[in-house]
Protein backbone atom coordinates (compact mmCIF):
# COMPACT_ATOMS: atom_id res chain seq x y z
CA UNK A 1 0.00 0.00 0.00
CA UNK A 2 1.86 2.49 -1.23
CA UNK A 3 -0.35 5.62 -2.09
CA UNK A 4 -0.13 8.83 -4.23
CA UNK A 5 1.99 11.09 -1.82
CA UNK A 6 3.69 14.29 -1.86
CA UNK A 7 7.61 13.54 -2.18
CA UNK A 8 8.58 14.90 0.80
CA UNK A 9 6.36 13.07 2.94
CA UNK A 10 6.60 9.41 1.02
CA UNK A 11 10.40 9.95 1.70
CA UNK A 12 9.55 10.21 5.53
CA UNK A 13 6.96 7.24 5.76
CA UNK A 14 7.73 4.71 2.76
CA UNK A 15 8.82 2.45 4.99
CA UNK A 16 5.60 2.32 7.47
CA UNK A 17 3.44 1.40 4.21
CA UNK A 18 5.72 -1.75 4.31
CA UNK A 19 4.60 -2.63 7.22
CA UNK A 20 2.46 -5.75 8.59
CA UNK A 21 -0.19 -3.32 10.57
CA UNK A 22 -0.73 -1.61 6.70
CA UNK A 23 -0.80 -4.68 4.98
CA UNK A 24 -4.13 -5.24 7.60
CA UNK A 25 -5.29 -2.20 7.19
CA UNK A 26 -5.80 -1.95 3.26
CA UNK A 27 -7.38 -5.66 3.65
CA UNK A 28 -9.37 -4.15 5.98
CA UNK A 29 -10.67 -1.33 3.48
CA UNK A 30 -10.89 -3.82 0.46
CA UNK A 31 -13.22 -6.06 2.51
CA UNK A 32 -15.17 -3.05 3.37
CA UNK A 33 -16.03 -2.15 -0.06
CA UNK A 34 -16.61 -5.88 -1.17
CA UNK A 35 -18.81 -6.13 1.11
CA UNK A 36 -20.44 -2.71 -0.03
CA UNK A 37 -19.78 0.19 2.36
CA UNK A 38 -19.50 3.95 1.55
CA UNK A 39 -16.47 5.12 2.91
CA UNK A 40 -15.33 8.36 3.45
CA UNK A 41 -13.52 10.37 2.53
CA UNK A 42 -13.12 8.59 -1.36
CA UNK A 43 -9.58 6.97 -1.74
CA UNK A 44 -8.57 9.76 -4.05
CA UNK A 45 -8.68 12.42 -0.75
CA UNK A 46 -7.86 10.05 1.83
CA UNK A 47 -4.19 11.26 1.74
CA UNK A 48 -5.41 15.26 1.12
CA UNK A 49 -3.74 16.83 3.96
CA UNK A 50 -0.15 15.04 3.10
CA UNK A 51 -0.60 16.76 -0.42
CA UNK A 52 -2.12 20.26 0.16
CA UNK A 53 0.34 20.40 3.18
CA UNK A 54 4.46 19.13 1.93
CA UNK A 55 6.79 18.19 4.66
CA UNK A 56 9.06 20.45 4.08
CA UNK A 57 6.62 23.26 4.28
CA UNK A 58 4.87 22.09 7.51
CA UNK A 59 4.73 25.05 10.35
CA UNK A 60 1.75 24.25 12.36
CA UNK A 61 -0.51 21.32 13.22
CA UNK A 62 -4.25 20.92 13.98
CA UNK A 63 -5.01 17.37 15.57
CA UNK A 64 -8.44 15.65 14.80
CA UNK A 65 -10.06 12.50 15.74
CA UNK A 66 -11.93 11.17 12.86
CA UNK A 67 -13.10 12.32 8.91
CA UNK A 68 -16.73 13.22 9.34
CA UNK A 69 -19.37 10.37 8.38
CA UNK A 70 -22.17 12.50 6.75
CA UNK A 71 -22.73 12.39 2.74
CA UNK A 72 -20.14 14.93 1.21
CA UNK A 73 -18.52 16.26 4.49
CA UNK A 74 -14.80 14.44 4.43
CA UNK A 75 -12.67 15.63 2.24
CA UNK A 76 -9.10 14.31 4.16
CA UNK A 77 -8.36 17.69 6.03
CA UNK A 78 -9.62 17.45 9.77
CA UNK A 79 -12.66 19.73 10.65
CA UNK A 80 -12.78 20.93 7.08
CA UNK A 81 -15.67 19.86 4.77
CA UNK A 82 -16.57 20.08 1.33
CA UNK A 83 -18.18 23.81 -0.15
CA UNK A 84 -22.18 23.24 -0.37
CA UNK A 85 -21.70 21.53 2.83
CA UNK A 86 -23.21 23.01 6.09
CA UNK A 87 -20.73 24.34 8.05
CA UNK A 88 -20.05 21.53 11.36
CA UNK A 89 -20.72 22.47 14.71
CA UNK A 90 -16.81 22.42 15.95
CA UNK A 91 -15.71 24.40 12.68
CA UNK A 92 -18.35 27.41 13.74
CA UNK A 93 -17.18 27.39 16.77
CA UNK A 94 -13.32 27.89 15.96
CA UNK A 95 -15.24 30.30 13.32
CA UNK A 96 -16.17 32.29 16.57
CA UNK A 97 -13.31 32.10 18.10
CA UNK A 98 -11.05 33.16 15.22
CA UNK A 99 -13.87 36.28 15.08
CA UNK A 100 -12.46 37.75 18.65
CA UNK A 101 -8.81 36.67 17.88
CA UNK A 102 -7.91 37.88 14.59
CA UNK A 103 -8.86 41.52 13.85
CA UNK A 104 -10.83 42.16 10.67
CA UNK A 105 -11.46 38.26 10.59
CA UNK A 106 -15.08 37.47 8.55
CA UNK A 107 -16.79 34.48 9.18
CA UNK A 108 -16.97 32.39 5.97
CA UNK A 109 -20.11 31.33 4.28
CA UNK A 110 -18.57 27.74 3.95
CA UNK A 111 -16.37 25.34 5.66
CA UNK A 112 -13.63 23.91 3.60
CA UNK A 113 -10.23 24.69 5.05
CA UNK A 114 -7.58 24.31 1.92
CA UNK A 115 -6.78 27.32 2.37
CA UNK A 116 -4.97 26.92 5.62
CA UNK A 117 -3.84 23.55 4.75
CA UNK A 118 -1.74 25.27 1.38
CA UNK A 119 -0.28 27.77 4.02
CA UNK A 120 1.37 25.32 6.21
CA UNK A 121 -1.13 23.97 8.41
CA UNK A 122 -1.34 20.27 8.73
CA UNK A 123 -4.88 19.17 8.94
CA UNK A 124 -4.31 15.75 10.38
CA UNK A 125 -7.15 13.09 11.35
CA UNK A 126 -5.69 10.49 13.77
CA UNK A 127 -8.10 8.28 11.57
CA UNK A 128 -7.99 8.81 7.91
CA UNK A 129 -11.28 6.94 7.01
CA UNK A 130 -14.54 5.96 8.18
CA UNK A 131 -18.02 4.24 6.99
CA UNK A 132 -20.60 6.30 6.08
CA UNK A 133 -22.87 7.46 8.63
CA UNK A 134 -21.01 5.45 11.14
CA UNK A 135 -18.78 7.72 13.60
CA UNK A 136 -15.48 6.14 15.00
CA UNK A 137 -16.08 2.70 13.01
CA UNK A 138 -12.43 2.54 10.96
CA UNK A 139 -11.18 3.48 14.65
CA UNK A 140 -8.11 0.73 16.06
CA UNK A 141 -7.60 -0.79 12.55
CA UNK A 142 -4.32 0.59 12.03
CA UNK A 143 -4.57 4.54 11.19
CA UNK A 144 -3.50 5.41 14.04
CA UNK A 145 -0.45 3.41 14.29
CA UNK A 146 0.48 5.88 10.86
CA UNK A 147 -0.47 8.76 12.23
CA UNK A 148 1.55 8.41 15.18
CA UNK A 149 4.51 7.95 13.52
CA UNK A 150 3.65 10.94 11.06
CA UNK A 151 3.48 12.95 14.23
CA UNK A 152 6.62 11.30 15.93
CA UNK A 153 8.21 11.92 12.57
CA UNK A 154 7.51 15.54 12.43
CA UNK A 155 8.44 15.88 16.04
CA UNK A 156 11.93 14.11 15.20
CA UNK A 157 12.87 15.49 11.98
CA UNK A 158 11.61 18.76 11.97
CA UNK A 159 12.31 22.02 14.81
CA UNK A 160 9.71 25.10 15.57
CA UNK A 161 6.66 23.66 14.83
CA UNK A 162 3.34 24.75 16.47
CA UNK A 163 0.91 21.87 17.69
CA UNK A 164 -2.58 22.55 18.69
CA UNK A 165 -3.74 19.96 20.84
CA UNK A 166 -7.93 20.85 21.36
CA UNK A 167 -9.61 18.36 23.73
CA UNK A 168 -8.41 14.84 25.52
CA UNK A 169 -8.03 12.61 22.69
CA UNK A 170 -5.45 15.22 20.84
CA UNK A 171 -3.67 15.93 23.97
CA UNK A 172 -2.64 12.34 24.46
CA UNK A 173 -0.49 12.70 21.44
CA UNK A 174 1.68 15.51 23.23
CA UNK A 175 3.58 12.31 24.35
CA UNK A 176 4.73 12.18 21.05
CA UNK A 177 6.10 15.87 20.77
CA UNK A 178 9.56 17.19 21.71
CA UNK A 179 8.62 20.24 23.39
CA UNK A 180 11.81 21.47 23.56
CA UNK A 181 12.12 21.84 19.73
CA UNK A 182 8.28 22.59 19.16
CA UNK A 183 5.56 24.78 20.76
CA UNK A 184 2.48 22.76 22.28
CA UNK A 185 -0.32 24.88 22.95
CA UNK A 186 -3.63 23.08 24.54
CA UNK A 187 -6.95 23.93 25.11
CA UNK A 188 -10.58 22.63 25.07
CA UNK A 189 -11.97 20.94 21.72
CA UNK A 190 -14.27 23.34 19.92
CA UNK A 191 -17.25 20.90 19.83
CA UNK A 192 -20.61 22.83 21.58
CA UNK A 193 -20.18 20.62 24.45
CA UNK A 194 -16.33 21.67 25.25
CA UNK A 195 -15.92 24.84 23.48
CA UNK A 196 -17.16 26.93 26.58
CA UNK A 197 -14.62 25.25 29.49
CA UNK A 198 -11.48 27.01 27.44
CA UNK A 199 -11.74 26.96 23.73
CA UNK A 200 -13.27 30.55 23.50
CA UNK A 201 -10.44 32.92 24.80
CA UNK A 202 -7.49 30.68 23.95
CA UNK A 203 -6.49 32.81 21.07
CA UNK A 204 -4.32 30.09 19.63
CA UNK A 205 -4.47 30.97 16.30
CA UNK A 206 -3.11 34.71 17.07
CA UNK A 207 -0.36 32.91 19.53
CA UNK A 208 0.37 31.10 15.79
CA UNK A 209 1.41 34.10 14.34
CA UNK A 210 3.23 35.39 17.09
CA UNK A 211 5.59 32.67 17.36
CA UNK A 212 5.79 32.32 13.25
CA UNK A 213 6.42 35.70 13.21
CA UNK A 214 9.30 35.67 16.09
CA UNK A 215 11.14 32.85 14.36
CA UNK A 216 10.42 34.72 10.78
CA UNK A 217 8.52 32.78 9.43
CA UNK A 218 5.09 33.86 7.16
CA UNK A 219 2.53 34.03 9.90
CA UNK A 220 -1.12 32.24 8.35
CA UNK A 221 -3.99 34.29 6.64
CA UNK A 222 -6.80 32.83 8.31
CA UNK A 223 -9.15 34.24 6.33
CA UNK A 224 -11.23 31.46 4.30
CA UNK A 225 -12.80 33.22 1.13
Amino acid sequence: MTPNLEPGWLHTLEAEFKKDYMTSLKKFLISEKESGMTIYPKGADIFNAFNHTPFNEVKVVILGQDPYHGTGQAHGLSFSVQKGITIPPSLKNMYKELETDIDGFKIPAHGNLTQWADQGVLLLNATLTVRAHEAGSHQGKGWEQFTDQVIRKLSEEKSGLIFLLWGRFAQQKALLIDETKHTVLKAAHPSPFSAYNGFFGSKHFSQTNSILEKEGLKPINWQIH
